[in-house]
């Protein structure tokens, strides 16, 4: 996405794309549904506990990752092979995010910093910054172009300068363009996919759409599948309006099912099967 140009608020602007008003509406109901459900009121501690749960199993299912939801719940041990250390690593992102809130709109390159510093836990020399020309991406999920350590410096830039300069953007839109250009810029040698889900969700809490990150966009974008979730992308990098209407219409798609995730939750609760 361009950061620039004579459009003093672009990320405003994406929020008169065809389709784009109707998914920011439809996300707000889906989020209000679960906020006004009655057993929000008395356990919403357990209903986030069980929303970052389930968040983390569906970034790392997209990661190459799909374990069973029980299976990320038992286990305490994620040091072994390359699955259970991405397991480990999303668990990891979705508890630390919450602790970055306040750093976010202050500093949001040391927050993505951080964020791969915790999802990589040391595992290379390379953690916490940016790569740099010649240094190797693994990301393989993520098969598009791969932009200069030059244009993602500039890029990153662009888009701390609008996070840290606020505006009208539905949080939605800003959401979907932070997932977005993460993405699609792989700044970091590993980790993106897991980073920039996390990043999505630090936009989505902090902007107050979901305070108690009860709607887990993980578990959206995992349920609607790879497939789907690269095509959307491919929209995304494409920089048509088309595309990036189709990249945020998915995101929107992927707070509602998260949504619906944890209102079945809530519904389990209050029939005390759960």
């Amino acid at each position: 996405m361009s950061t620039t140009g004579a459009n003093a608020d672009p990320l405003a602007a994406l929020g008169s794309l065809p389709g784009v008003a109707e998914s920011v509406e439809s996300v707000r109901k889906a989020v209000d549904r679960v906020y006004g459900h009655r057993i929000m009121r008395r356990r919403s501690n357990e209903i986030t506990s069980e929303a970052a749960l389930r968040g983390a199993r569906g970034s790392a299912a997209l990661s190459g990752a799909d374990w069973a939801l029980e299976e990320v719940r038992r286990r305490t041990d994620f040091s072994g092979d390359d699955e259970a250390r991405t397991v480990g690593a999303a668990l990891r992102l979705t508890a630390e995010a919450g602790q970055l809130l306040s750093i976010w709109r202050q500093s949001p390159l040391r927050v993505l910093a951080r964020l791969h510093l915790v999802a990589a836990a040391g595992e290379e020399d390379t953690v916490g910054r940016p790569r740099q020309d010649g240094e190797p991406v693994d990301e393989s999920l993520v098969d598009l172009p791969l932009p200069d350590a030059a244009e993602v410096a500039g890029r990153l830039e662009g888009l701390s300068q609008l996070i840290i300069a606020g505006g009208s953007a539905p949080a939605l839109v800003t959401a979907a363009v932070v997932h977005g250009e993460l993405l699609a810029l792989r700044p970091f040698g590993t980790h993106n996919g897991l980073v920039a889900r996390a990043a999505e969700r630090i936009v989505l809490v902090g902007s107050g759409l979901d305070p108690k990150s009860v709607c887990p966009a993980e578990v959206g974008h995992a349920e609607q599948g790879r497939a789907a979730y690269l095509a959307a992308l491919e929209g995304y990098v494409s920089g048509t309006p088309e595309g990036m209407a189709t990249w945020i219409a998915h995101c929107g798609r992927a707070i509602e099912l998260g949504a619906r995730e944890s209102t079945a939750v809530c519904e389990a609760l209050q029939r005390g099967a759960a």
